[in-house]
């Protein structure tokens, strides 16, 4: 297996023959199944309420705000690859089912934070529980050490990812 030093990373020129080896069609394979992947989890997320219906990630969002406490929509969608103005309407359509609530900003006047309130609380909570549950009924027959291991696979695929995305801005 070849290391990181010894690829390029410059795209080919325009025209050029790329060499592809079975290195990379293993790492294409595995994006695309992780894509798939993807696509079932989301569809499997809205049939249970961890996603809505127009696909932001309700869960997600009160998840950062019950590990980080509360945040500004700027900052939650920094941590996604979304927009401040999707974060915005996530948190609006949160806010009207009484589930975060806008509070004052000690470091800045304009830009609100963003709070789980008690019943947004208890709804993570309960999302939560429901998510392990859906979890442990997936992937018995692998180990937790095999489980980590594609865990962190994922996310040095998901960096460079993020990586080649940001050449190309």
């Amino acid at each position: 297996m070849a290391s990181a030093k010894d690829k390029t990373s410059a795209a080919p020129a325009k025209g050029a023959a790329s060499i592809v080896d079975s290195e990379a069609e293993s790492i294409a394979e595995l994006m695309l199944q992780v894509a798939q992947c993807f696509f079932r989890i989301r569809a499997l997320g809205q049939k249970t309420g961890l996603i809505t219906s127009w696909g932001g990630g309700a869960f997600g969002f009160m998840r950062s705000l019950a590990l980080l406490g509360p945040l500004t929509v700027p900052q939650i969608a920094q941590m996604r690859p979304t927009s401040r103005q999707r974060m915005q309407r996530l948190a609006d359509e949160l806010a009207a089912e009484g589930l975060v609530e806008f509070i004052d900003n000690p470091k800045h006047r304009r830009s609100k934070l963003v709070r789980l309130t008690c019943k947004g609380d208890a709804r993570y909570r309960e999302l939560n529980a429901e998510f392990l549950l859906i979890a442990s009924a997936m992937g018995l027959n692998l180990s937790e050490a095999e489980i980590r291991k594609a865990t962190n696979i994922v996310r040095q695929l998901s960096d460079g990812v993020k990586s080649q995305s940001e050449r190309l801005s």
